[in-house]
């Protein structure tokens, strides 16, 4: 398989599990304007392969609301659903390596015999029957994975210890987000991952299968959740902001606020291509903290 050239690319990669909320447009906005304001390219990427959680329809409104903000992709949008025999071929490699084992493990097993969110690598010795249902998954090792994230700081995991052996394919036949999102990033080239920090937790299991299968290991910021002062994040869940609440270029604004880039309490008003022309001049990732609530009325 062929993987793209190396330049700035970033990304952004929704699930189809509703319609863009708050949350999400941050993600949006911070890996869009890290993207062009380093004159790089930025990539949208629907995550739709768990398609137990895909609602139909939910792909095309996400991203009619993002053309509507006035967000432009660079490449044509890939979904995660077209790309089995891709995430087979590298699950392949994996196996030619000795680095996957199946586990029959269910959760409510798991529950019983411990405490600990961390796979004690019960099924590592095991046979199982290639018939029984069964996941599988990676095995780690002592290392440690550190790396320096642009907005939370230096990360540094044991990976075996704090991670433990991690699932890359489920017992119900669909292939875990961790194996996907690695292929996908390495294969379109994706030289920075600007992301929520909901999924901090899980770089270290993505760098150590970067390292694994020979990609190079992307650069990471993490953006701070959105969060009400309550401290419940933002979500699709909760069905929480619809972003046809309120103005564009408003949302937008609180947004970029959000992602403490000051702007001008007049930028609400301002036409959105004006709105963007601000936000590309005076972007600085620098300035963004590494937790922020959402204390604004949104």
């Amino acid at each position: 398989m062929t993987k793209a050239k190396h330049q700035y690319r970033g990304r952004f990669a929704p699930s189809p599990s509703g319609k863009l909320h708050f949350g999400s447009l941050v993600a949006a906005m911070g890996s869009y304007l890290q993207a062009k304001s380093q004159q790089g390219q930025w990539l949208v990427r629907i995550e739709d392969i768990d398609q137990t959680r895909t609602i139909p329809g939910s792909a095309d409104l996400i991203l009619s609301t993002l053309d509507k903000l006035g967000f432009e992709w660079d490449k044509e949008v890939l979904y995660q659903s077209n790309r089995t025999e891709h995430y087979q071929y590298y699950l392949q490699q994996l196996k030619e390596k000795g680095l996957i084992y199946a586990c029959d493990c269910s959760r409510s097993k798991l529950r019983l015999e411990t405490s600990s969110p961390v796979y004690s690598g019960h099924c590592r010795k095991k046979t199982i029957s290639a018939s029984s249902p069964r996941a599988l998954r990676c095995l780690t090792t002592t290392e440690t994975v550190i790396f320096n994230d642009k907005i939370q700081g230096t990360y540094s995991v044991d990976i075996e210890r704090e991670c433990g052996d991690f699932i890359v394919k489920r017992r119900d036949g669909f292939f875990a987000y961790q194996l996907a999102v690695v292929v996908d990033d390495a294969e379109q080239g994706i030289s920075e991952v600007i992301r929520g920090a909901d999924l901090l937790s899980s770089t270290p299991q993505q760098i150590y299968l970067q390292q694994q299968l020979g990609f190079t290991t992307s650069a990471y910021g993490h953006l701070p959740i959105a969060m009400y002062d309550n401290g419940r994040k933002l979500s699709k869940s909760h069905q929480d902001l619809s972003l046809e609440q309120q103005s564009t270029v408003e949302i937008m604004t609180k947004a970029l606020t959000f992602l403490n880039q000051s702007p001008p309490q007049d930028l609400a008003l301002a036409p959105l291509h004006e709105f963007w022309q601000w936000a590309l001049q005076h972007w600085d990732i620098d300035s963004i903290k590494a937790s922020q609530q959402a204390s604004f009325n949104i």
